[in-house]
Order: structure tokens, then sequence, then C-alpha cells
């Protein structure tokens, strides 16, 4: 027992000593979710005491205003933050270019790169003015972070001003990272003993041999948050909810299409709220839904029906002010959606006009210009089948038994029927 006691009370420095890394896998855009786990994160490592936090980076870029609030958060941690942009063939663009070089150590794998970070203007096409505003803006942030870990500035800058993309070796080579590191292994053995500056001048020394990593895994909100701020996603839910709901109010009582399409669209509108939206987008898809409904009452052809499908693409399109390819509508999913909600909306307008148009028909009144099936032979008068309804019913002519009518008048309960290529009475319906 003894013994025991001694190896246990010997080990336990030991395991004192141990440093502890957090890490987060950033493998997403740049946006309001992503701000939200790497702010989490943050706070778990200054909780803990972490001797560093790790993120793993895979980003093409994403939204300026986010990108803002997580260099933010990066310069503000008093837990040296370490991003590694990881593993071969991924990349820290646009946006993550800026989160790199906020990073105290800015760390790539063999067979990345990083770079590409031009401002892209999510409003549209602003005034040169306000462009070279926007731009500046970023440079100027870049350029502080670079500066202050000590790094590259002109070569930083080239990335934001003129696109310029970086392998790892040129990286390394140009100095606006420090470490290039096949693995987390050789990277902690690489910092190991290396002293780094802080953002406020302070000077401190990495300790991570034989760190425990504590790999912070997301929530199931983040999860849940990261599927709906996929456009594509958001904008499935919104069109799909709206068919729903549009089913509930010419079908009240039934509850569920109602429930569920409420659900859908408030779970859509959700997503879409995350991402920049361009207004003009939205008033094109009211156009389109009005225009719809305006061909199906009134019957214009298709003309407004189809103006109504393109106003839909286009607006799908260009809902959401994208600054990546990964934040904006799928352009395949955008003309399918648009020209199968068209054609479901147009339909159904078309089947409820129809029938408030002929509401305040009752009985026989109802059956007129329906098409009827004989049931027997009608020399001249037989049974027929109307609307899965047995009739008494006359015609102009001798009418073989299975031969197709259709219903022309009638007196009482007593309907004239017509074979379907004679020609229809003056003002009977069609």
């Amino acid at each position: 027992m003894g013994l025991v006691a001694l190896v246990c009370a010997a080990a336990a420095p030991a395991r004192a000593a141990q440093p502890l890394v957090v890490e987060m896998v950033l493998d997403d855009t740049i946006q309001p979710v992503s701000a939200g786990e790497l702010s989490r994160a943050i706070a778990k490592a200054n909780a803990d005491g972490a001797q560093a936090l790790l993120i793993e980076m895979n980003t093409p870029g994403g939204l300026l205003e986010s990108m803002r609030a997580m260099v933010g958060d990066i310069l503000a941690s008093r837990v040296p933050i370490i991003i590694y942009v990881a593993p071969a063939g991924a990349r820290a663009g646009s946006a993550g270019f800026f989160l790199l070089e906020a990073a105290d150590v800015a760390a790539m794998a063999p067979g990345t790169n990083a770079g590409a970070a031009h401002v892209v203007s999510m409003i549209g096409k602003p005034d040169q003015t306000e462009m070279q505003k926007i731009e500046n803006d970023a440079e100027a942030l870049l350029r502080s972070c670079v500066s202050r870990r000590g790094r590259n500035v002109d070569a930083a800058v080239a990335a934001a001003a003129s696109s310029h993309s970086y392998t790892a070796e040129e990286a390394l080579q140009q100095h606006i990272i420090d470490v290039e590191a096949s693995d987390e292994n050789q990277l902690f053995s690489e910092l190991e003993g290396r002293t780094i500056t802080r953002l406020n001048g302070d000077k401190q020394v990495l300790h991570l041999s034989g760190a425990r990593i504590d790999l912070l895994k997301p929530t199931l909100r983040d999860q849940l948050l990261t599927w709906l701020v996929d456009p594509n996603i958001a904008l499935l839910l919104l069109v799909l909810g709206a068919l729903l709901i549009y089913l509930e109010f010419n079908s009240p009582g039934t509850i569920v299409p109602g429930t569920l399409g409420t659900l859908m669209v408030l779970l859509g509108i959700f997503g879409l709220n995350l991402l920049p939206i361009r207004y003009t987008a939205v008033l094109l898809l009211i156009a389109a839904v009005v225009l719809l409904m305006l061909e199906a009452k009134f019957g214009g052809h298709g003309a407004l029906a189809i103006a109504g499908i393109v106003c839909l693409a286009f607006g799908m399109l260009t809902l959401v002010a994208a600054p990546v390819p990964e934040l904006a509508v799928n352009p395949a999913l955008a003309i399918a959606v648009a020209a199968a909600f068209g054609a479901i909306t147009f339909f159904l307008v078309r089947l409820v006009v129809r029938a408030r148009r002929r509401k305040h028909l009752l009985g026989a009144d109802a059956l007129v210009g329906s098409r009827a099936s004989a049931m027997e032979m009608l020399d001249p008068e037989g049974h027929v089948l109307v609307e899965g309804e047995i009739w008494r019913a006359v015609a102009s002519e001798p009418v073989q038994k299975g031969a197709t009518l259709r219903v022309v008048g009638h007196e009482q309960y007593l309907l004239h029927v017509a074979p379907v290529d004679a020609p229809r009475l003056p003002g009977t319906a069609s």
C-alpha cells in the first residue's frame, strides 16, 4: 500500500503539469453561426486555463461583419490562439485569411493555401468611393493584426488588395505564417518552448509537448443553425412551407398542413435572417406571386405565368448577397424550385378560382358543361354517369352505350346531353 501511495503521489504532479489544449474545427463558411462557435470555444479555453486554443480551419471565407466579430474575439482572448489550416487541400480563403493573420500563431499544413482576401461588396454595386472605403477599412484591420504579430505586412496586404493566394511553402517564405507542419504532433513540437508576443506586447512561452487535447464538439443548437444557414435549405423550407399554408387556407380544419407549413416558413425566415438579403429580390418574389395569381384568375395566355416564374427565378438567384459561392443559392436549385413552385401555385389558384365561380351552382345547374358517360343506349332517354352520380338524361339523337357525352342543359332533374364533338348550345358552360 505504501509503495502504491508513493507512486500515485509522484504521478500527481506530472498529471497536473500536463498542458491542456482546447481544439475547435472550423470547416464551414464565416457567418454568424461560426462566429458563435468560436466565441464559445474561446470562452471555454479561457475558463479551463488552457495553454492554447487550436483552431483547425478550412474555409472559403464568408461575411465581413462576422469576420470582424471573430477577429475581435481572437484579439481579446487571454489564451493564445493557434490557427492551423489543415488537412491537405484545405484553405483559408477571403475572410479566413483575416482570421489566420489575427491568430497568435499562424500555421499551415503542406498542400493548403491561404489568401484571395479581396473584399466583395454585398450591397449590389456601390459607387467607387464607397467601395474604396470598405476596402481601405478591411486592409487597415489586416495591417493592424499582421504588424502586431511581427509578420510581413506587404505580403499580407497583397492578398487583400490584389486577391493574391499563397501555398503553405510560399506563406512561410513570405513570413505571413509562423509554422508549416504536416500534423498536430509536428505542430506542437515546432511550437514547444517558442516565445510569442501577445497583442498587448507581453511575451509568453508555449509549452505544448504532450498536451492533452480537449476537442470541442458542436452543440445540437450549432448543428441546427449550421443547417438552417444554408441558403438552399432555408429557401426550400420557405417555399414548401408557403405551399402547405396555402393548402390549409383552401382546406380549413386540416390543421397539419397549416401547422407544419408555419413551422417551415418560420425556420426558413430565421435561416435567411442570418444571411445578407437583397430587398430588391424580395420585391421580385412578391411580384412573382401576384403575377401567378393574376394569370390564374384572368388568364393571360400564359404570359403572366411565364413572367411570374422568371421573376421567381431571378428573385431566388439574387436573394442572398453572398461574398462567396458557398453562401449563395444554387442556380440549378433556384430555377427548378421556381418552375415547380410557379406551376403548382398556378394550378392551385386556378382550381380555387374555378370552384369559387361555380360555388353558387347547385344540383343539376352545377353539372352543365360536365362530361358524362352513357350507361345504356339513349333512344332518346336513358341513364348516364356524371361526376360519379347516376342521372336520367335525354339526347337529341340516339346514343350508344358507353359513349362520351357532355351535359348541355337540364329540365328539373332530366339532363340534356350531346356527344362531345357536337356543337354546344349558346350560353352553356365550358
